[in-house]
């Protein structure tokens, strides 16, 4: 009767993964079709093409326009980072720490940006950001992405807390260690690759962001994105490719890098686990 039921199971298991698979491959390859269209040597995007070329790549290290878009991607994208990585590890802190009935709205007040519609929230910090005058500045553009980011630090670095046993800063306290030496170097060691995850989320937040960025930016802040979207209104150059094409390629890298940094995290709490249980 066994082998009768493990065959049906068998049997479900591979077709749930040939779902996965199809699912996948429906998302992806979209995607992955302007790779190809990147190397076309014409003016025009034909696919398939006669020969390949890296003429649009050349056009977008020589272009000032991309340049400076891209330049300006790198550092709005640092400077999220820099912001919403702390805040959001300290605000995952002291969610994993409150044992109050106000944890809930907090956790949905962190979260809002990532349920409102992205088109709402750049017209509410257009609105806000406007009487403020940090419209059209490189400042409003790094607190609006600072805050889009927010959220993917904290949903990370909390799921890194989830398993910190709360026992050793209280040990640590015990011994006469400062609430900053305990965080610095008792906490911060635990969940470093939960950190990293989550600033590498940041980056590519910010990085690829372009809806709030059409709103809060001005001339000299052109991000990446917004010279993309440009560049598809005005005319369709396969130069679009080639960007989109080093967008996927630096998105699949990052994505990478915080998916190990995640494994490594898991592989710290199980090994720290284990220590306590053989203890």
């Amino acid at each position: 009767m066994s082998s009768h039921r493990s065959r049906p199971e068998r049997i479900g298991r591979v077709l749930l993964i040939l779902f996965c698979a199809l699912v996948f491959a429906f998302l992806v390859l979209p995607i992955l079709a302007v790779i190809p269209l990147s190397f076309n040597p014409g003016s025009f995007l034909v696919f398939p093409h006669d020969a390949v070329s890296l003429r649009w790549y050349r056009v977008l290290a020589g272009s000032p326009q991309w340049t400076h878009a891209f330049g300006n991607s790198l550092k709005i994208a640092a400077a999220t980072t820099l912001i919403a990585t702390p805040l959001g590890t300290l605000a995952a802190i002291g969610l994993a720490a409150m044992r109050s009935r106000a944890k809930v709205p907090i956790v949905a007040i962190i979260t809002a940006p990532l349920a409102v519609p992205v088109v709402v929230v750049a017209i509410a910090f257009y609105f806000l950001f406007a009487p403020l005058g940090l419209v059209n500045g490189p400042a409003g553009l790094i607190v609006a992405h600072s805050a889009l980011a927010l959220p993917f630090v904290v949903i990370v670095v909390h799921a890194a807390l989830s398993g910190i046993d709360f026992e050793l800063l209280r040990a640590a306290a015990s011994l006469g260690a400062r609430p900053a030496t305990v965080l610095a170097r008792v906490l911060a060691p635990l969940i470093a690759p939960g950190i990293a995850a989550g600033a590498v989320f940041a980056f590519m937040t910010s990085f690829d962001e372009a809806t709030v960025a059409l709103f809060i930016a001005g001339p000299e802040q052109r991000t990446l994105p917004i010279q993309m979207f440009e560049g598809v209104r005005e005319q369709v150059s396969p130069a679009i490719a080639a960007a989109a094409t080093l967008l996927v390629i630096a998105s699949t890298l990052l994505l990478g890098a915080a998916e190990l940094l995640r494994r490594r995290g898991e592989r710290l709490r199980v090994g720290s686990t284990a220590a306590r249980s053989g203890e």
